[in-house]
């Protein structure tokens, strides 16, 4: 298994962070944040460090300077918070290498998906996406993303169910198939309890994809995205 990502989150404010922190952590990353510029000298000196987000609660100069000292090749990725109109820190930040350049208020969402690009460039995110009509499903994290902005976490058995339909698309798998390949997370694994399983991922995923054939089974059909 792969190690985790590691992020590191410097004078973040603390609504944000512990939004954020939650937001990573729950997508299988890790999450160390500091609040003071001596702790994030400390932090910073330690290898494995990916992404580095600096907060606008430090000075913009401290922001520069942390980015100065610990980005280049080889160091993590920086993500810089300012204030709407600090253009020029803005593009001072850019010009010595800063990944990018956020301004406040963030949305969590969209910061936790600049770090997750940031990653899969690095070679460090795996990408498992799958997009459905009315969601986008982390696979690594077993996490569904709604378009209304909530989440929901797919059991292990269920993470199981999907991969098995994503392998076999425009295929019928019978109940026999679907009991094999993905099994139910407890005994009772039979019979009507695979139409139950159905309902209930079809339910969580908010799709049309999932087909019951009567009196042959279920089949996967994909949305336009998939392709042929």
């Amino acid at each position: 298994m792969a190690a985790r990502s590691i992020i590191a989150l410097i004078s973040v404010a603390e609504v944000v962070a512990a939004d954020l922190a939650d937001h990573l952590e729950r997508r299988g990353h890790d999450v160390r944040a500091v609040r003071q510029p001596w702790e994030a000298e400390s932090l910073l000196s330690e290898k494995g460090i990916d992404v580095v987000v600096v907060g606008d609660s430090l000075s913009q100069a401290e922001g520069r300077d942390l980015l100065r000292r610990h980005g280049g090749e080889d160091g993590p990725d920086f993500i810089l918070i300012c204030r709407p109109a600090d253009l020029v820190d803005k593009v001072l930040a850019l010009e010595l290498g800063a990944a990018d350049v956020v301004e406040s208020p963030l949305n969590v969402r969209e910061l936790a998906a600049r770090i997750g690009g940031l990653l899969t460039r690095r070679g460090r995110s795996a990408g498992e996406l799958v997009v459905l009509e009315n969601a986008t499903v982390d696979l690594r994290s077993a996490m569904v993303m709604h378009r209304s902005g909530t989440e929901e976490q797919l059991s292990p058995g269920q993470v199981a169910l999907l991969r098995l339909f994503l392998a076999s698309p425009r295929k019928v798998l019978t109940r026999d198939d679907i009991i094999a390949a993905a099994p139910a997370e407890n005994a009772d694994a039979f019979d009507r309890s695979i139409d139950s399983r159905i309902v209930r991922l079809r339910r969580k995923l908010d799709t049309e994809t999932i087909t019951t054939i009567r009196g042959a089974g279920y089949r996967f059909d994909p949305p336009t995205q998939f392709g042929d």
